[in-house]
């Protein structure tokens, strides 16, 4: 058994909530230079020069990259080894949260009672923290914020189990292009299929925290990533809708068993500042 303390947990999730809001991972600025490389339409060449000049100004001075800053969203894993020592678990994340936006001066964007008063809780808290126990005494956190313009864009289904991948085409499709300009395009698609309603949407956003251009392990399911990818670009949305020939990064697909009368798809779209950092204890 391992203790990991709370306050260390504190200060690595207020450094990963600044520095996931400050730089953008370098897997995401690849892709987007090689989108720039592709690109032919002249709004769009414009509009990805614009997005890497932004991204290359936050880094160097430290700012956030976009003004909304999201929802910060917490992947932990937790190793069955690890005892926390000195405080709640959750306790401890929220407080990195507090620290974190408060003292990188990002925006705070959470609202409480969110059907009625809609207060801003003023420190960004509480986040949304997602839990896993893995075998070993490490403990690995992952900081995603997430941004209302492409948040607000997820969509989920439950599929008669005889539509099958062409189902789930249809609906991918549909949902990229109704959702336009609002997620901030070029995005990167997170499906999540299988499982019951709410697992198939939180494999749908787990399926963001995977690298640009590192497909599921599985053949199948990578194969279907790559024909996805295909067919979203083929819209031609572009960047910020505005026409091009990328409109999607990537596409990541998550899958689970699932009952023999369901095939549950759940959709989760990140916007082009896909921002993402982890640190492990």
């Amino acid at each position: 058994m391992r203790d990991i303390q709370a306050q260390a947990i504190t200060d690595t999730v207020k450094r990963l909530c600044i520095e996931a809001n400050y730089y953008l991972p370098q897997d995401v600025l690849d892709a987007l230079r090689q989108a720039r490389q592709r690109e032919e339409a002249p709004r769009a060449q414009k509009v990805l020069d614009t997005i890497l000049q932004n991204a290359q100004i936050a880094a160097e001075k430290q700012l956030a990259l976009c003004q909304d800053t999201g929802t910060t969203v917490v992947f932990m894993e937790v190793g069955q080894d690890v005892h926390i020592a000195g405080g709640r678990l959750a306790d401890a994340v929220n407080e990195g949260v507090r620290q974190g936006y408060t003292g990188g001066f990002l925006r705070k964007s959470v609202a409480t009672q969110p059907f009625s008063a809609r207060k801003n809780t003023g420190d960004n808290t509480p986040a949304v923290i997602h839990t896993d126990v893995v075998p070993g005494e490490r403990l690995k956190i992952t900081v995603l914020p997430k941004g209302g313009g492409c948040e607000n864009m997820s969509r989920m289904v439950i599929l008669r189990p005889g539509e099958g991948r062409k189902g789930i085409t249809d609906f991918v499709l549909r949902t990229v292009e109704e959702s336009g300009g609002n997620p901030c395009p070029p995005v990167i698609v997170g499906v999540g299929v299988g499982g019951t309603s709410e697992y198939c949407m939180y494999l749908a956003k787990r399926a963001l925290l995977r690298k640009v251009g590192e497909h599921n392990p599985d053949p199948e399911t990578a194969a279907f990533e790559a024909e996805l990818l295909e067919q979203v670009n083929a819209l031609g949305l572009g960047p910020q809708a505005w026409g091009g020939r990328t409109t999607a990064l990537a596409v990541n697909v998550e899958t689970h068993p699932t009952h023999i009368t369901s095939l549950p798809v759940g959709i989760n779209l990140q916007c082009h500042s896909a921002r993402l950092k982890s640190a492990e204890l």
